[in-house]
């Protein structure tokens, strides 16, 4: 059988402008930024593992006398290779050293201490533990922000609110009741507890009516003859009461809206001007909740809140502004996280710093006017099933959230120990203090036990692939199976081409898993983009730009297959388009992007389906899940019809060995292959190792290893001694592949016909040739002990 692909005519018409990136760069740039590794200590950003011991550290003993800093941290040299460990049945990882920095009254110590071993990335983006390839999934879970809803009441009525979501922290949420009073609820997961939201704003240090007022409303100062002459006296209310000195009686209360008898009242006691709000721009919700506020200052708001929070102790303005600064404003308790932040200042139109990771009194101002205005149907609801609203924690980032953990237990010994300390036995030295066993037992049970961390579905390239590609709700902070609704299972407009909207299990995981669409990636905040090229004056240009969905919302974006000439511009009047998850027909000029391709809209699996678009859709769901299912056959066979992603998948799923460098193929062997810049091996050396300075390069064969699912993973050399070999050039095969390109089955002649009864319903007839031939014998290894 040859061992090159067969050349296939492209009867496509759409040209693909631009190839999908890495399909498992999800994974490897992930793991990348959570270790930093290759980068100087200086020079690390203050994400991921950097950023897990800045924020825990420094660590102060209670009486302040003794502080224990992070200084740097380095990763050390495997022992072993990966491919090593996975036959010796170890985990693929490295020492993790920390330098800590101890400062005391008698001078400061700097020690490096090994807080255990850290697994790391094999180039396939997976981790090798107790000798098993494992996959970390992405999770998909709601992002941290905020969020504005509506729901309706019993009695028709519509309730608006709006809930302010950290990354770690207290619940922030405020909702209108059917009175229009307008309540903030308090630490959702425990006992939750509601105040008016005048009693909460007086508690944060608006302690006056006037300064409460000042912050919603625009205060004017009339004349008698002016109020009078306005025709919308009912808006107008007064902000402070109107008394007669010499019967000491209230003319005119507070909070009241003005009339032509109260105006007149005013005016015979002397009175000129008087002191007003306009109540239009909110239906006077605010002065309703004020005039329903059991609280007239800060002091007793706090002691009212303190209260309600903490039945029986005794309630202390001190006690309760530090209970309302751990709710909200300590950076230790509370973290919006960058992406909360970020939301947070896109909804609400802020200018806050994007390193401030707690909330402002000036957030939550700003979230209630934007409340109030929605109530009087200004501005837009938030829809939780929007791509907008929910994000990707990818394998870094769920290993950071086990590492704070880890650490903050850490903490805890560590100030401990600090008290505890006898220096008059032995001086304090940073190793005496750090027990490094409760970081290195979190990242182990991570790896071992949780959710996310699944053993790889090993059966062909593309079920590795598409495991690495997997999205997840469930898991720890995400969904359950049995609460999951039919709205957030269900295909979303945002989907389109960043989640695929095909491939997701049958059964009760259906919607809760998905596949991320060919072209996606994940941006740095977590939210998942597609590219689109950009149309400027009718003509699509090269340019590529990466929009993720709550972006995508304000452009209209072209199909892949619109006409287009050989200068980019549409060849029809009117062109069928997107926006805002409608299908609107445009002329050309208004359109602003285009999409890349018609790929972009499903995942691989999916995309490795001939024809798709005369599929059914349930039967394409089975058709991609299906293809996983494949075992690699002993004698592979390219498809003679094909999608053009073959090749992608065998050369990112790393099934097929690829030349990383130029040169000449100085030996082969079945388990090694040397590439030399001349083709010559070094002299001299016995065991010839990779050395990219000379240009040496020493590729493994893998030979009838056993995968996860007992297939059997053989890699079958496609050079010969002496060829010259180019930079990306695939040298090997592997399973399930064929002259470098994905070949999952065969190419057999199959009869559509009944023959004697034999193929009646399920059943198949197969030649003899095909049994004689080994058409689809498959090797199985499995492992016995005795």
């Amino acid at each position: 059988m040859p061992t090159r692909a067969p050349e296939r005519i492209n009867f496509g018409k759409i040209k693909e402008v631009v190839a999908p990136p890495n399909l498992i760069e999800l994974q490897v740039n992930s793991y990348r930024e959570f270790l930093q590794a290759e980068l100087a200590a200086s020079k690390r950003k203050n994400v991921g593992l950097q950023g897990v011991f800045t924020e825990v550290f420094p660590i102060e003993s209670y009486d302040g006398k003794v502080v224990l800093d992070f200084h740097s941290y380095e990763i050390g040299e495997p022992k072993l290779d990966w491919l090593e460990c996975l036959r010796e049945g170890l985990t693929f990882g490295a020492p993790l050293h920390v330098t800590f920095l101890l400062k005391e009254q008698g001078g400061s110590k700097e020690e490096k201490v090994f807080m255990g071993e850290l697994p790391l990335m094999t180039p396939q983006g997976t981790f090798v533990i107790n000798g098993a390839e494992r996959v970390v999934v992405s999770q998909l879970h709601r992002s941290p922000g905020l969020a504005f809803e509506a729901t309706q009441h019993a009695n028709g009525k519509m309730l608006h609110s709006f809930r302010i979501i950290p990354d770690r922290g207290s619940w922030y949420e405020a909702q209108f009741d059917t009175g229009d009073l307008l309540y903030v609820y308090l630490d959702r997961k425990k006992r939750r507890r509601k105040f008016l939201i005048t009693t909460f704003f007086r508690a944060l240090g608006y302690g006056s009516d006037a300064e409460i007022l000042k912050l919603f409303y625009d205060i004017e100062e009339l004349t008698i003859k002016e109020a009078e002459s306005l025709e919308d006296l009912q808006n107008k209310v007064l902000i402070e009461d109107a008394i007669d000195p010499e019967k000491a009686i209230i003319v005119a209360r507070a909070f009241e809206p003005l009339s032509k008898a109260v105006l007149r009242q005013i005016s015979e006691l002397g009175v000129n001007k008087i002191r007003v709000v306009d109540t239009t721009a909110d239906d006077g919700i605010v002065i309703k909740c004020l005039k329903k506020d059991p609280t007239k200052n800060e002091e007793e708001a706090l002691k009212d809140i303190y209260r309600r929070l903490r039945p029986g102790d005794p309630p202390t303005a001190a006690n309760a502004r530090a209970l309302i600064k751990r709710l909200f404003f300590d950076p230790k308790r509370y973290d919006l996280g960058r992406v909360g932040r970020y939301k947070i200042n896109q909804k609400l139109g802020l200018k806050a710093n994007e390193n401030s990771r707690i909330l402002a009194k000036e957030d939550l101002v700003a979230a209630t006017k934007y409340l109030l205005r929605l109530k009087k149907g200004e501005g837009s609801l938030d829809d939780i099933d929007h791509l907008g609203s929910r994000r990707v924690r990818t394998v870094g980032e769920l290993l950071a959230n086990q590492c704070r953990v880890g650490l903050a237990r850490t903490e805890r010994l560590v100030k401990e120990r600090m008290t505890l300390f006898d220096q008059g036995i032995e001086s304090m030295t940073p190793q005496k203090l750090i027990n490094p066993k409760a970081l290195s037992a979190v990242i182990r049970d991570f790896f071992g036990r949780s959710q996310l961390s699944q053993f790889m579905d090993q059966i062909n390239p593309l079920a590795e692939l598409t495991h690495k590609r997997r999205l997840s709700a469930l898991g720890p902070g995400g969904l359950s199976r049995d609460r999951a609704g039919f709205e957030v299972r269900d295909v979303h407009p945002s989907h389109y081409g960043r989640i695929c909207p095909i491939e997701t299990p049958e059964g009760p995981n259906i919607g809760l898993i998905a596949s991320m669409a060919t072209f996606a990636r994940v941006n740095e905040f977590g939210f998942i983009e597609t590219p689109y090229r950009k149309v400027e004056n009718g003509r699509v240009t090269a340019h590529l730009d990466y929009l993720t969905a709550d972006r995508e919302e304000a452009f209209i974006i072209a199909q892949a297959n619109a006409p287009i000439d050989e200068k980019g511009h549409f060849t029809t009047n009117r062109v069928p388009c997107r926006c805002k998850g409608d299908f609107i027909d445009v002329e050309p000029n208004r359109i602003d992007y285009m999409d890349v391709s018609p790929k972009q809209l499903v995942s691989v699996a999916a995309g490795l389906i001939p024809f798709l678009e005369h599929d059914d859709a349930n039967r394409a769901l089975m058709g991609s899940n299906m293809q996983r299912q494949a075992v690699p056959l002993l004698l592979t066979e390219s498809p003679l019809v094909a999608t053009g992603l073959e090749e992608r998948v065998a050369r990112d799923s790393r099934a097929v060995i690829v030349a990383e460098e130029a040169g000449k193929v100085a030996s082969v062997t079945a388990d090694k292959i040397i590439l030399t810049p001349d083709g010559k091996l070094p002299e001299g050396k016995k065991r010839i190792k990779t050395d990219a300075e000379q240009g040496v390069h020493v590729y493994v064969v893998r030979k009838f290893m056993r995968s996860n699912a007992a297939t059997c993973i053989n890699q079958k050399v496609l050079v010969e001694h002496g060829d010259t070999v180019r930079k990306g050039q695939i040298i090997a095969d592997g399973p399930c592949t064929h002259g470098g390109e994905l070949a999952l089955g065969r190419n057999v002649l199959v009869a559509f016909m009944p023959w004697n009864g034999y193929n009646f319903e399920d059943a198949i007839l197969v030649s003899e040739r095909i049994v004689k031939e080994d058409v689809f014998t498959s090797i199985h290894i499995e492992e016995f002990e005795v």
